[in-house]
């Protein structure tokens, strides 16, 4: 079985390789045999290879100079 993890280090995806394994697939960490670990060129990589990729912000608060002093309803920030 081939799967392809993305990180800034080889340890790091052989991380994330280990809870996948047992979560999709019931394997337990004994019996995963890792074979190959590689660094694949930028050019290669399909996914988040454009510069004006942007990651949504999940939290925003607002900052106290634009917040208002009283309000009607909670302020919902997610």
């Amino acid at each position: 079985m081939y799967s392809q993890y993305c990180d800034l280090t080889p340890a790091g995806a052989v991380i994330q390789c280990y809870p996948d394994m047992g979560a999709q697939h019931h394997a337990y960490a004994q019996s995963i045999q890792i074979m190959k670990v590689e660094e694949i060129a930028a050019c290669r990589v399909a996914s988040m290879n454009d510069s004006k990729f942007k990651f949504p912000l999940p939290h925003c608060v607002l900052r106290r100079l634009h917040k208002s002093h009283f309000t009607t309803k909670r302020s919902n920030t997610f």
